[in-house]
């Protein structure tokens, strides 16, 4: 089958899945010179304001990253609103080293009853957004490596359609997909940030940074040390601030935090199907 365009699209507060993304569809125009890329990146709320236009002769690099073994659940209207008459399609989802849980059959699932046809998925690794402990520096080197040969073999699949048998993912599926998991502070014992926000310390300059950088629009512009709306904690306004004002203090997250930083270190694998 011929492909005319490759999109990459996502949705990545903190970069770690933008590099995934680009970097399977550069591999691949690089083995496709013909085709056009076009870029679709929805991790802010003006991102999100239009669906991706994406036509049967072309093929959707779908990636998002991993909350609580899931899909960003505040994300979830708006991927229900895609809509496509046949495109080629891979689902990525990118997890900070702990797991990937059941988000990859969430994605696979939702493009397919979307009208996409996924002709392979992937579930990558990139460095948590809670901690520069877990996965560091990741995407690295040969992450990006594997990249490379999962490209191949997604164009491999495109010029021989014939071949193809189709792909399981592992996991549980609908209707809940096994719920969301629940984080545990040090003591293991569940506990709940779900509220928590980050604060502004008196080293803030007043950039306004943190605002533009939310993809919750959660900020405001005129007073960003202010969180007026949902956090979903993706630290993004953390990472992104130029003097570090911005920081997460609440106890049950720093808890959970450590839980992480003492359980999960070890690199964690890439899976492809």
């Amino acid at each position: 089958m011929k492909i005319e365009k490759v999109h990459a699209v996502y949705f990545s507060p903190t970069g770690t899945t933008k590099t995934v993304i680009t970097h399977l569809v550069k591999c691949i125009t690089t083995l496709l010179p013909e085709v056009v890329t076009e870029v679709k990146d929805f991790t802010l709320p003006s991102g999100r304001k239009k669906v991706p236009d994406i036509r049967e002769s072309e093929l959707a690099i779908v990636g998002l990253p991993v909350y609580a073994g899931r899909l960003p659940n505040l994300l979830l209207n708006y991927l229900t609103t895609w809509q496509s008459n046949g495109a080629w399609a891979v689902p990525v989802v990118v997890y900070g080293n702990r797991s990937y849980g059941n988000a990859l059959v969430e994605l696979y699932d939702i493009l397919r009853y979307r009208g996409f046809h996924p002709i392979a998925a992937a579930a990558f690794v990139g460095q948590h957004s809670f901690t520069t402990r877990l996965a560091t520096g990741r995407p690295d080197r040969e992450d990006l490596e594997k990249a490379e040969q999962f490209s191949a073999e997604i164009v491999r699949r495109i010029l021989q359609p014939g071949e193809f048998t189709g792909i399981k993912i592992p996991g549980q599926g609908a209707p809940d997909y096994g719920g969301y998991y629940k984080p545990k502070g040090r003591d293991e014992e569940v506990v709940n940030f779900l509220k928590a926000k980050p604060v502004t310390t008196d080293a803030c300059i007043d950039c306004r940074r943190c605002a533009k950088v939310c993809p919750m629009g959660a900020i405001r512009q005129d007073h960003p040390s202010e969180v007026s709306g949902i956090c979903i904690k993706c630290n993004a306004c953390v990472k992104q601030c130029p003097v570090h004002a911005k920081q997460l203090t609440d106890e049950a997250y720093l808890s959970h935090v450590g839980f992480l930083e003492n359980r999960y270190t070890s690199r964690a694998r890439i899976e492809l199907f």
